[in-house]
């Protein structure tokens, strides 16, 4: 495995990061699909295996369960110091008041009640799931900072909001002195590149890298048009993510088959290969519920697309609605609460 650094940072992280949303308790709330922590272990072990150093999860996932279980694994198959771990905070993950959000109260508890479910002294990358309009950000700023000069986290990042409010938060960062976000989690994939638009250039000009979350499309982009899997069965609400571009999508997945059957290699390989191609992209997150998942996004390494295939596969692209900056606070209160059973008008 090749190693590469994070933005401007020194840390090495692997260029292929593992989703642990997959991994956790399905009782415990979202997602339903979640494995169970044996074959988790089995997957999270493959990983590591394979040079696999980077882990993404978040506070959210199953109620905290899926940091359990990948703190557990992790102290079973590797030392600490040799992975890099990041979650992410936001949701709420009991009922009541300031169980959510980022406020100072609400950072400096979700980030001790991670550190005991991880079961570590210090997160290497500690990520906020949104941005939270109801909390200035100054005040949510100067508390990661605070947390960052505390040892309890190494690096932070950010995730899905629209650029100029990133802008915002990396100027008032520098401004004040404050740890910087060093990097941007995203959704950009084939299906979906309006991020090409603000987002990455703004991420380019301020050395930031993005961790790329979907970048098959919700599988989309794995298989041929039209078949299915069990967990986009479980997911039939997202479906209409991507029904008013059906018609330019459908010519995207068989462009990406088409390149792919002339390499001899799986869909997924060529979708993470043109990640690849875009410099600002640090790792694709890669939902992992099988072994083989894991072997595609590591064999894609390997391969180089060329122009011409590129402008294939980006031919057939058509403009569409970004859902990235989805910042409405009722709309994400309703959101996060419908994932995880937690209300904070609940006692």
């Amino acid at each position: 495995m090749q190693y590469v650094k994070l933005a401007r940072t020194g840390l090495d992280i692997s260029p292929v990061c593992i989703g642990c949303m997959g991994f956790g308790d399905p009782a415990r709330a979202y997602p339903t699909w979640s494995l169970d922590e044996e074959t988790s272990r089995l997957l999270i072990r493959h990983a590591i295996e394979n040079g696999i150093n980077f882990f993404d999860t978040a506070n959210m996932y199953s109620n905290g369960s899926s940091e359990e279980i990948l703190g557990r694994a992790l102290k079973d198959f590797t030392h600490r110091d040799a992975v890099v771990i990041a979650t992410k905070l936001g949701a709420p993950t009991r009922n009541g008041p300031n169980a959510s959000g980022l406020s100072r109260k609400a950072i400096m508890a979700e980030v001790d009640h991670s550190l005991r479910r991880l079961g570590v002294d210090y997160i290497d990358l500690y990520q906020i799931h949104r941005r939270d309009q109801r909390t200035p950000w100054e005040e949510t700023l100067e508390a990661l900072h605070d947390i960052v000069k505390a040892g309890k986290v190494r690096y932070l990042g950010a995730s899905s909001m629209m650029a100029w409010e990133f802008s915002k938060a990396l100027h008032l960062q520098e401004a004040n002195g404050w740890a910087r976000f060093v990097s941007m989690q995203d959704s950009y994939n084939l299906l979906a590149r309006e991020e090409e638009h603000e987002m990455l250039p703004l991420c380019s000009d301020k050395g930031v890298q993005t961790i790329v979350y979907s970048p098959l499309a919700r599988g989309r982009l794995a298989r041929p048009w039209g078949e299915r899997t069990p967990r986009a069965e479980a997911e039939l609400a997202h479906a209409g993510l991507y029904a008013a571009t059906a018609d330019s999508d459908r010519k995207i997945v068989d462009a990406v088959g088409k390149v792919a059957g002339e390499r001899g290699v799986s869909h997924a390989q060529i979708a993470f290969a043109w990640l690849r191609r875009n410099p600002v992209v640090a790792a694709p997150i890669v939902g992992v519920l099988k072994a083989r998942h894991i072997d595609d996004a590591i064999a894609a390494l390997a391969i180089t697309l060329t122009d011409e295939e590129a402008s294939r596969l980006q031919a057939h692209y058509t403009p569409r609605h970004d859902t990235q900056g989805v910042s409405n606070p009722a709309m994400l209160v309703r959101a996060a609460e419908a994932a995880t059973g937690f209300s904070a008008s609940a006692s």
